[in-house]
């Protein structure tokens, strides 16, 4: 199944200048892309030209050969960030301040944080336990569940696109329908 062309500048032009920019930071070519990633060199090519929109198991595959998440190929290059309010930096501030315990979990276990968002990271830090900061055991505990949620998408991501995708999309419909009956939040 051919994917249409997007117009330069639309929503796949994030991962062709972010693709761009990975490639130059290490020294990689489109072969080595290929070969690390495991998706063909045309493929490659219509990403970083822009004239293709990456299907999502492509965005896996490259964000597993790459070593970076599937959330990385989208986020926007430093030049292209929306600044900060101050409010919003001066709250970010505060969370790493007040909680002491999620920054020496960092230090001391960074395998668990690999490929890690930096909204991943504000989430952690932004936790509060009963009574205040975090301890290690709850700050462990945010990283596990961000980590179980984590897996869990990237699960749902291959699975939309299997022979599967229908059924799973049922049953998160039934999910949700559940949800709501019991007044919980979807």
């Amino acid at each position: 199944m051919s994917v249409p062309p997007l117009p330069a500048g639309s929503d796949g032009s994030l991962h062709g200048r972010r693709l761009r920019r990975v490639m130059v930071q290490r020294n990689l070519t489109l072969r080595d892309i290929s070969r690390a990633t495991g998706v063909a060199i045309g493929s490659v090519r219509g990403i970083l030209e822009e004239t293709t929109r990456p299907h999502p198991r492509t965005l896996h595959k490259l964000s597993v050969g790459l070593g970076m998440s599937v959330d990385e190929l989208f986020a926007p290059l430093p030049t292209e960030r929306v600044v900060d309010s101050d409010a919003d930096a001066a709250a970010r501030e505060f969370d790493r301040r007040t909680n002491p315990a999620v920054a020496e979990l960092i230090d001391a276990q960074p395998g668990l944080f690999r490929d890690w968002t930096a909204a991943e990271f504000d989430e952690l830090y932004s936790r509060v336990a009963t009574g205040g900061e975090l301890t290690e055991a709850g700050a462990l505990a945010a990283a596990a569940a961000i980590n179980d949620r984590r897996k869990l998408l990237e699960q749902v991501a291959l699975l939309l696109e299997t022979d599967q995708a229908e059924p799973l999309r049922e049953f998160i419909s039934e999910l949700a329908q559940r949800a709501k009956f019991n007044g919980e939040t979807t």
